[in-house]
């Protein structure tokens, strides 16, 4: 039972998206233009970092509030340390589903890296500095977003089991696939030298 209801306060979370926000404001279909993909990285590749930032920060603090909501709830509900930090990686998990197939819009949404985010700063303060630092240095050091994206997954793998365990740990290796999958065709555009380098997003202005 709590499973289900952590689960569906997450996915209902991340159903909730800055760039249809934007999307709105701007009249662009930010889903179908540029890199086909409704992200911060994409809204600042069409419409410039300010917009970026943006959404950015919506899907950031949406996930950092279904991971508050749902530990307040356990709290309340008398759930044992270990059960509620699997209940948190489970309402993690389904806040990226969420995020990345919003039934909002067709189930065809982000990639899930800002509201990742959002997930690590209310987990726990030490992964999360530790999975933003990686993320940054790995993205500023190639120029690929991607890239740093995937260390940051590493990171959390890592600092999960150690912190957690094994269980929740299960969980950010089930996030990580979905994340490589989802950036499947990044990873293709840089091997062909396709991709946007991450300096030059940051050159377009609003």
């Amino acid at each position: 039972m709590y499973v289900l209801i952590v689960s569906l306060i997450g996915y209902l979370f991340g159903c909730i998206h800055g760039s249809q926000v934007v999307a709105k404001y701007k009249k662009i279909d930010i889903r179908n233009t540029g890199v086909k993909n409704s992200g911060a990285s994409n809204t600042t590749i069409l419409l410039g970092w300010k917009y970026g930032i943006l959404v950015a920060l919506i899907d950031i603090f949406k996930a950092t509030l279904s991971v508050l909501l749902v530990l307040y709830l356990l709290g309340d509900w008398g759930i044992t340390e270990p059960e509620q930090t699997l209940l948190v990686y489970m309402n993690a998990f389904f806040i990226i589903v969420g995020h990345n197939h919003p039934v909002t819009m067709k189930f065809s949404g982000g990639k899930g890296t800002a509201s990742l985010v959002g997930v690590l700063l209310a987990i726990d303060w030490n992964i999360a500095v530790i999975g933003i630092a990686i993320l940054l240095l790995f993205a500023l050091a190639t120029d690929y977003l991607v890239i740093g994206v995937l260390f940051m997954y590493f990171s959390f793998l890592i600092t999960t089991f150690l912190f957690f365990g094994i269980e929740p740990t299960v969980v950010v290796v089930l996030l990580s696939i979905m994340s490589i999958v989802k950036h499947m065709e990044n990873y293709k555009r840089i091997i062909h030298k396709k991709e946007t380098r991450l300096s030059s997003m940051f050159r377009k202005e609003s």
